[in-house]
């Protein structure tokens, strides 16, 4: 398999879905806004980004199989799968917040090969194969040289609808807050992953997060010369709902999150 031809195809893709995303910001209809659960929105945009990408990626590599985030299509046990974000970022999207995605991953078993992130407001394009570069929008990216939590900034991505974890997260803020140059959170993690990588922020972390929100950027900063793991700094950071990135302050984050997710 040409993972080389077939990203560039992909980014097509992925633009192509932003490009629908952008011409539905300007006129966003709020009546068709849904609640798949507690400040869990979904719109028709999502719905309708996920057909486009689905319809396309599904001629490009027809044994893959599929996960993504609105069920467009049913999930496929196939070793190879694209997992899809449509619009990772809908809050943002729906209020119109400038910081919103699409995210596309191939994986072979649990291991992603292929990764884009389109970051839509910004006209964007994050990308990386397995054993390859990571660039944006044509140009090399690499993780920041920041050496310490003193000269970084941090993102994360706070609980929104499941408390339960608030507790640990508002230990790690407080934990992190004095020790680095600031903390934000940006509402996608697909975007805030692709921002590790090109060295913008020099790690994200997050738990109760899923595959689709995870796979193409963690990737991409693989890629870029990062690392990504899980709190306990194993591998389960795919399927396994929490995910650290970052640069070489990776072991300082992992430290503190390991104290505060005890």
């Amino acid at each position: 398999m040409d993972l080389q031809k077939i990203v560039t195809e992909v980014i097509d893709i992925a633009k192509e879905g932003g490009a629908f995303i952008r011409q539905e910001q300007s006129n966003f209809n709020w009546e068709k806004l849904e609640f798949k659960g507690s400040n869990d929105l979904v719109s028709y945009v999502d719905r309708e980004t996920e057909k486009i990408l689905v319809g396309r990626l599904s001629k490009l590599v027809p044994e893959a199989g599929f996960i993504t985030e609105e069920g467009t299509v049913a999930q496929q046990s196939a070793e190879m799968k694209w997992i899809i974000d449509p619009l990772d970022g809908t809050t943002n999207f729906v209020h119109g917040i400038p910081f919103y995605s699409v995210s596309i991953a191939l994986v072979s078993g649990d291991v992603p090969v292929l990764g884009v992130v389109y970051e839509v407001s910004r006209d964007e394009c994050f990308y990386a194969v397995q054993d390859g570069k990571a660039y944006c929008n044509g140009e090399e990216i690499s993780v920041s040289a920041a050496g310490s939590l003193a000269e970084s900034v941090i993102t994360t991505g706070y609980p929104h609808r499941d408390f339960e974890q608030l507790p640990h997260y508002i230990d790690a803020l407080s934990a992190l807050m004095p020790q680095t140059q600031g903390m934000r959170r940006l509402g996608s993690a697909a975007a805030d992953l692709a921002y590790v990588a090109c060295g913008r922020v020099s790690c994200f972390f997050e738990s109760n997060l899923n595959s689709y929100d995870v796979a193409a950027g963690a990737l991409i900063v693989q890629q870029a010369g990062g690392r990504v793991t899980d709190f306990q700094g194993g591998n389960n950071w795919l399927f396994g709902r929490e995910i650290i990135a970052a640069n070489g302050v990776h072991l300082d984050v992992l430290e503190v999150i390991r104290s505060c997710w005890k």
